[in-house]
């Protein structure tokens, strides 16, 4: 049975601007002057430079009254022009030829990225030295599908039975699993040592095999392959004592082994960063501040802030068609004409906007940061970082948690003692034994402290940490500090152990 009813909703929604404005608050400064270039790419009525003068301001406004006065444009037009998508209207039959031109921009807008580490990707580099060895057609195939299959650490990520199945399925090539090994054996033989590996531990043996090949009589190198061989398991966890014992080494015979396993490498691929070969990424600081004889300035990057104006040649468009229209002059296709050409300045409007509202969210965000830490932000002291969350920002500011939370993603700070990301300021607070709250990140490095100046053949557990942060006044439990040394990115102390 249907029933019909009358019900009252609330709802929120976001207008085009809000929407635009919240994805611009997400991107980092590296990312903006990309997100610029495209926007202007996309709406030829945004270009890069100062503004227009007051005369030109007056034109275009007076331009969008007439436009809006006369009744011969439709009411349910202008409500398409108000809920207008770019995307819906732009195609490269808009742009102007220059502004197609990579070869048209100034060197400063030009991208700045560090060089590739490399000509060739890894995995080209693994097929060039297919050639090397004559293989079959088939052979060829196969040794090309498991080079496909390795990934940017040089590890082979596929099972043996699953690459013969895709093999059969995908390529139509029927070979035997036998074979299969036999060209990884031959793929394993490649530059860097170490590649197409199943695991840590054949990486390393393969590692140790081809240095056996050029210097055999090495006996470090041969015991570091036997242990790599029958006492990985217990290498890795450190029962020294186990090795030494079950193999009648000496300590200083297992000193020597370790030196030449901790030269190997355990990611052969990653000599040649992103196997994809893009350019590494550079950190650019979205604010800049500095301090000179105790005052503290603060300012955004100057890519944070860049030039944005309407195109004039766009405004004098909708100009000329309101004076036409005024003499009674106007067509139809000059009313669409119009159309469009609103809906791209509107467009402009709204992004030139958004980037000044991304300017004021962002500076006003991290003056309340600063402000609130004002005290580390004078020498860079940790110790002197106060818990903050990012309630505490958001109280301050009047912005909604949300907003604080996406101006710290992904932003940096450039200080005079350092770069840092502005999640770094955010922390938990906790109080001492005498009732003062002080910030997690102040006991993470106390704790870092006490393991720097720790007996390596005695490292400290968990259980003594607790017990010394006890003795200066941090009541912790032992599990809290595991997780800090777990955040810290630290071993446990039977890892830390060493001869």
């Amino acid at each position: 049975m249907l029933n019909q009813k009358l019900q009252q909703k609330l709802l929120q929604k976001l207008s085009p601007q809000q929407i635009q404005l919240i994805k611009l608050l997400e991107v980092p400064t590296i990312q903006l002057e990309q997100r610029i270039k495209k926007e202007i790419e996309e709406n030829p009525a945004l270009e890069e430079g100062a503004g227009f003068d007051d005369a030109e301001k007056q034109t275009v406004d007076s331009t969008d009254n007439q436009e809006d006065s006369h009744d011969d444009i439709h009411e349910d037009s202008h409500e398409t022009i108000e809920e207008f998508s770019v995307s819906e209207y732009v195609d490269d039959d808009d742009f102007p030829d220059y502004k197609l031109n990579s070869n048209n921009y100034s060197k400063d807008d030009k991208v700045v990225e560090l060089p590739f580490t490399q000509d060739i990707t890894f995995h080209e580099y693994l097929i060039s030295q297919l050639d090397l060895h004559f293989l079959t057609e088939t052979e060829n195939a196969v040794a090309t599908y498991i080079i496909g299959n390795i990934d940017e650490t040089g590890y082979l990520r596929r099972s043996i039975e699953a690459i013969v199945d895709d093999l059969a399925f995908l390529q139509n090539i029927l070979v035997s699993e036998e074979e299969v090994k036999r060209i990884i054996k031959i793929v394993q033989n490649f530059d860097p040592p170490g590649v197409c590996a199943i695991d840590l531990q054949e990486c390393l043996i393969i590692q140790l095999d081809k240095k056996l090949e050029k210097d055999a009589h090495n006996e470090p190198l041969a015991m570091a392959r036997k242990i790599m061989n029958s006492f990985f398991l217990e290498f890795t966890k450190k029962h020294y004592f186990k090795i030494t014992s079950r193999l009648g080494i000496s300590d200083d015979m297992l000193k020597k082994v370790i030196s030449e396993i901790i030269k190997l490498n355990p990611k052969p691929g990653s000599s040649f960063g992103d196997s994809e070969n893009k350019a590494f990424q550079q950190i650019i600081p979205d604010f800049i501040l500095t301090y000179d004889e105790g005052i503290i300035q603060l300012s955004l990057n100057s890519k944070n802030a860049p030039e944005l104006r309407v195109n004039r040649t766009y405004a004098e468009m909708l100009d000329t068609f309101s004076k036409n229209k005024s003499m009674g002059k106007s067509t139809r296709s000059e009313k669409d004409a119009v159309q469009f050409v609103k809906q791209k300045l509107d467009s402009a409007k709204w992004f030139i906007d958004a980037i000044k509202q991304r300017q004021n969210t962002l500076i006003h965000t991290m003056n309340a940061i600063v402000e609130y830490q004002q005290e580390y932000f004078f020498d860079g002291d940790e110790t002197k970082l106060k818990p903050m969350i990012l309630k505490d920002i958001a109280e301050k500011t009047g912005l909604d948690i949300s907003t604080i939370s996406r101006v710290a993603n992904s932003k940096y700070i450039q200080t005079h003692f350092g770069i840092y990301p502005l999640k770094y300021f955010f922390s938990e607070g906790m109080q001492t034994e005498s009732g003062e709250e002080v910030s997690t990140r102040e006991i993470k490095k106390i704790l870092q402290e006490c393991i720097s100046a720790e007996s390596k053949k005695r490292p400290l557990t968990d259980d003594k940490l607790s017990k010394i942060l006890a003795d200066k006044g941090y009541i912790i439990a032992r599990r809290t500090v595991a997780k800090y040394r777990e955040q810290l990115d630290i071993a446990v102390a039977r890892l830390r152990k060493e001869l």
